[in-house]
């Protein structure tokens, strides 16, 4: 390029987004605002309701989907995976040859790499892209996106990976993302419960716990956990939710499922997930996982 030639915007990207939930939907939006294609993909009519709003069209299925660059895939569970990446009539039987299908959800090492192994065998490239940093993250672009798998399909979605927040390399074998996330998922649920356990105790010794949630909040006892979920583990605070009991029990199961494949104890993890194990099975398991606190309360 000569010293009189404007630089050239970066192409733009057409993109299907599979999951517009409480977390995918403000990721998408981030990328619409990026000046990318977005489609969203939901089978709730009250989420693709809500992605209208924001100007995100969304539609029941992929239809479509042979014309996106860039497919995103960010559901809940492996099951849940399977069945929008590999199973007969998803994704996978209509990507392109040489399209991008990055898989953002948890859902460990192991199901990531057998989705990437049938997506090889049609062409797609595959990558591994789990994100952290929750609902007010993906609302800022502020999510951590922990990406591993081939550096040249990294590359050519960049632009689109980089809207929703920090792209950070973790290498070009599929699943060291999930590897990644794991270890950030082990810390998440520790520090929810630790804080949790934290202001329950100064019920107990009768102190005001907005009173003492002010006071640790900026010292060497705080944790990002505490900031954003001890407000709303207070008595009279309105529940939002954000993430539910159900993804943590979800979340601290895969820690410690993956801690056993490697023979590492990870006491703590484990006693993580009996908290959330004992709030959903008193009817909590929908709730905000801030209200693992009443685990402590009861």
């Amino acid at each position: 390029m000569n010293a009189t030639q404007a630089p050239q915007p970066c192409p733009k990207s057409t993109v299907m987004f599979v999951g517009i939930g409480a977390i995918g939907l403000p990721m998408a939006e981030r990328i619409a605002r990026a000046g990318h294609t977005v489609l969203g993909v939901d089978p709730s009519p009250r989420r693709r309701e809500a992605a209208a709003e924001l100007g995100v069209p969304a539609r029941a299925d992929l239809t479509g989907i042979e014309e996106a660059d860039t497919v995103l895939v960010m559901v809940a569970t492996p099951e849940q995976l399977h069945q929008a990446v590999s199973a007969p009539g998803a994704a996978l039987d209509s990507m392109r040859p040489g399209a991008v299908l990055a898989v953002m959800s948890t859902v460990g090492p192991g199901p990531v790499r057998e989705a990437a192994r049938r997506a090889q065998e049609v062409g797609v490239r595959l990558v591994d892209v789990p994100v952290t940093g929750g609902v007010a993250g993906a609302r800022r672009g502020a999510l951590t996106l922990f990406a591993s798998g081939d550096p040249a399909a990294l590359a050519d979605c960049s632009d689109v990976l980089s809207a929703m927040g920090t792209v950070r390399d973790c290498g070009a074998e599929v699943g060291r993302g999930q590897s990644y996330k794991v270890v950030n998922q082990l810390l998440c649920s520790v520090h929810i419960v630790a804080a949790a356990e934290a202001l329950a105790l100064a019920e107990k010794l009768d102190l005001d716990p907005a009173e003492v949630l002010e006071a640790v909040g900026g010292g060497a006892g705080a944790s990002w956990m505490l900031g954003d979920r001890g407000p709303r583990m207070l008595p009279e605070a309105a529940e939002e939710v954000t993430s539910t009991i159900g993804i943590f029990v979800k979340d601290s199961t895969l820690v410690t499922d993956t801690a056993d494949a490697v023979g590492f104890s990870a006491p703590l993890a484990r006693a993580a997930r009996a908290a959330y194990e004992q709030a959903a099975a008193t009817g909590l398991l929908d709730r905000d996982d801030s209200q693992v606190i009443q685990v402590y309360r009861d």
